[in-house]
């Protein structure tokens, strides 16, 4: 294995995966807990009218039935465009696999949405948010699978530009909204970008075996 697979491998698998073990450990030991409030209160500092109404439409987005539909329409777009049935699969794999992962880390940790006075009404737990980790992963594995099929720089720097802006606007809209601790944001980007790594690195290595055993038959 050479020194920048290795390289990679620590900075978008290992420390992601490290870096939410320990604010896991802050969350549920409580320190985050002025950290959270000092967050919260600066961004709702931010409300207004216009604003509400654009995190509402955001947080809309990233409702289940929304991201199954989109997801739907992308997985249509990517298999007409391009004919590459594994690139549909991964697709699958990442977006199916993030929300049994959140719905499983909700599970297991059990934390309590803010009860500050929300702008919108959301049940279940809090951490991580589902909605942050839906975003990562779906417009991470947009970028990967489009990023190779986009023959200019100008065209691939719009796409990591874009899907950039949706994956913190999302987050930061659960925040604005009052229905998540900022931890649980953060928390959710480290795990579904350890997860988005994971199934991507595994997808590239076992293309790159079947291109190497073509090569050798």
């Amino acid at each position: 294995m050479n020194r920048k697979l290795v390289r990679i491998m620590v900075l978008f698998g290992v420390l992601p995966l490290v870096g939410f073990v320990l604010l896991t450990y802050c969350v549920v030991q409580g320190i985050t807990a002025s950290f959270d409030k000092r967050i919260m209160s600066s961004i709702r500092s931010a409300e207004h009218p216009i604003v509400t109404k654009g995190m509402v439409g955001l947080s809309f987005i990233g409702n289940t039935w929304p991201v199954v539909i989109i997801s739907l329409l992308l997985l249509l777009v990517i298999y007409k465009l391009y004919r590459k049935r594994d690139e549909v699969i991964l697709f699958m794999v990442v977006s199916l696999g993030s929300i049994g992962l959140n719905l499983l880390l909700k599970y297991i940790f059990k934390r309590e949405r803010p009860s500050i006075d929300p702008l919108i009404i959301e049940t279940g737990y809090s951490y991580p948010s589902g909605h942050s980790m839906a975003a990562l992963t779906l417009y991470g594995a947009i970028t990967f699978l489009i990023w190779r099929h986009i023959p200019t720089s100008i065209g691939r720097a719009c796409l990591v530009v874009v899907s950039t802006v949706m994956i913190i606007a999302m987050g930061a809209s659960r925040v604005y909204l009052g229905v998540h601790y900022p931890s649980d944001v953060v928390g959710a980007y480290l795990v579904s970008g350890t997860w988005l790594f994971v199934t991507i690195w595994v997808y590239q290595f076992r293309k790159d075996r079947q291109t190497s055993f073509k090569m050798k038959a």
